[in-house]
């Protein structure tokens, strides 16, 4: 297949290569609100533009390493500056690429990993990448079916929303239902066998007895 050109894009894990901080930093400042929305959702990962990571370049004590840039840009070839992601081309995830090919996404990382699928274009953050045309012209050449709708949803910018990151927080556990009280009795001195009875039912149950004298 021929070589195709791709617009520079990052995960966290290349934000954090090119600023010299761990990956956990990069995604704090995605929480912070410091690193904006990504420019791109791909199989539930977010993914910025070069140009929107270099905004945070020079921003408080945030430095970019120029070699580590040159590094970044030269594993990536063809590949060029966007600025403006409404002009980005249609970049999917093993999860879309799998709907459109009418698969699971384990049926696409099986072909994948037995070189049955086109080379990804991108490899970021760990996952594979590919142009949606990529996808389709390996499809057609492999004579598999093409899920027109899937095509038609993702060209039309309909995309999985971002994976939610760390745990849900464990729901509390119901209470059981509290079971009645017995009603409280009054025993005269002469009732002391049933008192004894009465108490030894209500501490076998698990309760505790006050007891209040009279006169």
């Amino acid at each position: 297949m021929a070589e195709v050109r791709v617009p520079f894009l990052l995960g966290h894990a290349e934000i954090a290569f090119l600023f010299h901080v761990e990956r956990q930093t990069s995604q704090k400042w995605r929480t912070e609100g410091t690193l904006g929305e990504p420019d791109l959702i791909a199989s539930g990962n977010p993914y910025w533009l070069l140009s929107t990571v270099m905004q945070l370049d020079g921003a408080g004590d945030r430095r970019i390493d120029r070699e580590r840039l040159a590094t970044y840009k030269a594993g990536i070839s063809p590949g060029y500056d966007l600025r403006d992601k409404e002009r980005l081309p249609v970049i999917v995830g093993i999860q879309e690429a799998a709907r459109v090919l009418g698969q699971g996404a384990q049926a696409v990382s099986r072909w994948r990993n037995r070189q049955q699928i086109a080379e990804a274009d991108l490899l970021l953050s760990g996952s594979p990448l590919w142009l949606l045309d990529t996808i389709l012209v390996d499809g057609q050449q492999r004579q598999r079916p093409i899920v027109a709708s899937e095509v038609a949803s993702l060209r039309a910018g309909q995309r999985t929303p971002q994976k939610p990151r760390g745990r849900k927080p464990n729901a509390p556990a119901a209470s059981p239902p509290r079971e009645p009280l017995p009603a409280a009795r009054t025993f005269t001195s002469g009732e002391q066998a049933a008192a004894t009875e009465f108490l030894v039912a209500i501490l076998a149950e698990g309760k505790s007895v006050v007891i209040k004298p009279r006169p």
